[in-house]
């Protein structure tokens, strides 16, 4: 559960929040037919934010992007399951792809919780694989067989450098980006020249990825029976004899050093991500690519010089990637929601790592780029970029001021209403001649509570936090 904090500090992600549970809840509701029930139930179970941008998608694409989803979740698991022998898991890996057009063939239990059951009931999703459309079958069954030769290839190689990095999340997510481009333009909501992109389309998977490495430092190096490196010795080998002593306090700034390399490397996909989303003109489409970079960027700028990353968890707050979710309509909010991450990223670097950092002058580079090219497709937009002064209507006003508003509001309604003997805790009883007084009072609480929420959670917002 997010925390009630965090609520507090940002009340206008309140209705964001509760408009994403509806929508996490209508996600739920499952399809008559029992493989595509089990397919978005489970897709719901192993990543319930990406079922719903999904389930947000046109069909048939909907399904055929479901089904991809889980036969490369599939081969995910068998490939982190760290458990499985190498003589089993390496021919497994690389015959997948054969595989998924068996029906009625017997998958192993590979992975823990909702990934054992995937694998335990994979026959399900064979059985809607084996539905689609054959365009569709093609697209899928040729990226999990590349992607599971890729991961077989890497399965027992460490990543020396910044081009094995940028080769390894080609198998794992840069392939995934050529098949949904593919799969786009198989479904006629996009372009058909869109297969061809697979340059691009690798570059909006390996910036995915690559914020999913730097993020899950900790968890990766903590993997039993044995940790997973990722990170490039390239980036780290100088500073420690082994990726895993980042955790220790003492090596706090070389880690942080490495940190900021890796976020920096990952930001110069970024032009080519704008570029790529520029060309899609399906808005379902669009918001399911646009969703996911645009939470990269803030988790990068999360992570960037925080030494958390090596002590814990390092994630978004809930009611700001509902938030995101909700806004994120069209190019002009990508720009918008980019560069104000991206500045975040550069006020971190001049604040605390320009003069100890040597990579800080390439990271300033990079931000300066990717600012350069939101002002300018904001300009292309019709949005004014001059930072004009900003209405003193606009002005946010202190949470302590709304919790206060909040709390009198809520106060007032159990008095009216006399929840949980609130009037007799005041020494007020109340009398049964004013019955009509008693009403009006209970009907003024609701307005003024309907007035308080909608104020406070709407139109509140936190101080010193610029909208996007």
């Amino acid at each position: 559960m997010p925390k009630l904090r965090d609520f507090l500090e940002h009340p206008d992600e309140i209705l964001p929040a509760v408009r994403m549970y509806l929508e996490v809840r209508r996600a739920t509701r499952l399809p008559a037919d029992p493989g595509l029930a089990f397919c978005y139930d489970i897709l719901n179970s192993v990543s319930r934010s990406f079922a719903v941008v999904i389930q947000k998608l046109p069909t048939p694409l909907r399904d055929a992007v479901c089904v991809f989803y889980l036969v490369l979740r599939g081969l995910d698991t068998v490939e982190d399951d760290m458990a499985i022998p190498m003589a089993e898991k390496l021919p497994c890996l690389r015959s997948f792809h054969e595989k998924i057009y068996e029906r009625g063939s017997r998958w192993p239990t590979y992975g823990k919780d909702h990934y054992n059951r995937l694998m335990a009931q994979f026959g399900a999703v064979v059985d809607v694989f084996l539905r689609l459309d054959p365009t569709f079958r093609a697209v899928i069954a040729d990226v999990a067989k590349k992607m599971g030769h890729g991961m077989a290839e890497y399965i027992e190689l460490e990543v020396e450098t910044v081009k094995d990095l940028d080769l390894y999340c080609h198998y794992v997510a840069g392939l995934v980006g050529e098949g949904l481009s593919a799969l786009f333009a198989a479904s006629g909501l996009e372009d058909p020249k869109f297969k061809d992109l697979t340059d691009m389309s690798n570059e909006m998977g390996l910036f995915l990825q690559k914020t999913n490495i730097i993020r899950d430092y900790l968890e990766d190096i903590n993997e039993e029976p044995a940790p997973r490196m990722f990170w490039p010795r390239e980036v780290w080998g100088k500073e420690v004899e082994g990726l895993e002593e980042f955790k220790e306090l003492k090596n706090r700034g070389a880690a942080l050093d490495c940190l900021n390399a890796l976020i920096t490397d990952a930001l110069r996909h970024v032009p080519t991500c704008f570029a790529y989303m520029k060309m899609l003109q399906n808005q379902q489409v669009f918001r399911f690519c646009a969703i996911p970079q645009v939470m990269a960027i803030g988790t990068l700028a999360l992570c960037f010089n925080n030494g958390g990353v090596f002590e814990g968890e390092v994630k978004m707050r809930r009611g700001q990637t509902c938030v995101i979710f909700e806004s994120v309509e069209s190019m002009k909010d990508v720009y918008k929601y980019f560069r104000e991450f991206a500045g975040t990223i550069g006020a971190k670097c001049q604040a605390s790592v320009l003069k100890r950092d040597p990579n800080s002058r390439k990271t300033m580079e990079t931000i300066e780029k990717i600012e350069e090219l939101c002002e300018k497709g904001l300009k292309e937009c019709g949005v004014p970029t001059n930072g004009a002064p900003a209405d003193v209507s606009d002005q946010p006003v202190e949470w302590w001021v709304r919790l206060g508003i909040m709390c009198l509001s809520i106060g007032y309604f159990l008095y009216a209403w006399g929840i949980a003997g609130f009037r007799a805790s005041l020494g007020v009883a109340p009398n049964p001649s004013n019955f009509l007084l008693d009403m009006m009072q209970r009907l003024c609480s609701l307005l003024l509570l309907f007035v308080g929420v909608i104020w406070v959670g709407v139109l509140g917002k936190r101080l010193g936090t610029p909208e996007p």
